[in-house]
């Protein structure tokens, strides 16, 4: 049975735990994740134009972040940087190393949406006088964007758990506050899966919004038929 000293530290850790994820596990994996997207949107519609130069530049940018540790990514900004005087805070390394990160991922998610859209929604575009960017901004990249949706939403859930990595470069989420709490307690087995389910809860919320969005979208192309 658990010892009434155990349960006593689970309660008492709670609080401590859940108040980090609210005010900077969540806070970091929305900011880097809005970013990610404007990243996303622009390397993916950079590729879709066939820009040369540019596509090649994006397709560099995918191809090395996709293709190294997202934990040496951290190390590199916030400790490799300021060996050539370029120092940041612990947080906003981490928007910044997990926006570059999961842009390169959703590039390719927006890429794929965007070729999914039949071609004669462009020459349709063109039909009513359309520019090429009012066509893609208008028609193309709305019915994209309801594609991505699915995949985007489950990245985010992904990067809600990702955010655990932020502790290796000091920054206080809800892993590093565990972390000091069973420094303290040497509780490791309950505070560690204490921890876990409070990440499970915070993927079951964004779970639910992602279904009721599907599902408001499925709603909205159906009317649009």
């Amino acid at each position: 049975m658990v010892s009434e000293r155990l349960w006593n530290i689970i309660l008492d850790s709670f609080g401590k735990i859940l108040l980090p994820g609210l005010t900077t596990t969540i806070p970091l994996a929305a900011i880097s994740f809005a970013l990610a997207l404007v990243i996303a949107v622009i390397t993916a519609l950079v590729q879709f134009a066939n820009l040369r130069g540019l596509k090649q530049l994006a397709r560099f940018y995918i191809w090395v972040f996709r293709g190294t540790p997202l934990l040496v990514q951290l190390f590199i900004v916030f400790f490799g940087l300021p060996n050539i005087s370029i120092v940041l805070d612990p947080f906003p390394a981490a928007v910044l190393v997990f926006a570059l990160n999961e842009g390169a991922y959703s590039a390719e998610i927006v890429r794929a949406a965007l070729e999914s859209v039949p071609a004669g929604q462009m020459e349709a575009g063109y039909c009513v006088g359309l520019s090429y960017m009012q066509t893609i901004r208008r028609i193309v990249l709305p019915q994209a964007m309801r594609t991505a949706f699915p995949p985007l939403s489950n990245s985010l859930i992904a990067m809600v758990k990702n955010t655990s990595l932020a502790a290796n470069i000091t920054v206080v989420e809800m892993f590093m506050a565990t972390q000091r709490i069973v420094a303290r307690t040497y509780e490791a087995l309950a505070l560690y899966i204490e921890v876990a389910l409070i990440y499970l809860l915070f993927s079951t919320v964004l779970t639910m919004l992602q279904r009721v969005g599907e599902k408001k979208l499925n709603a909205h192309m159906k009317q649009e038929v």
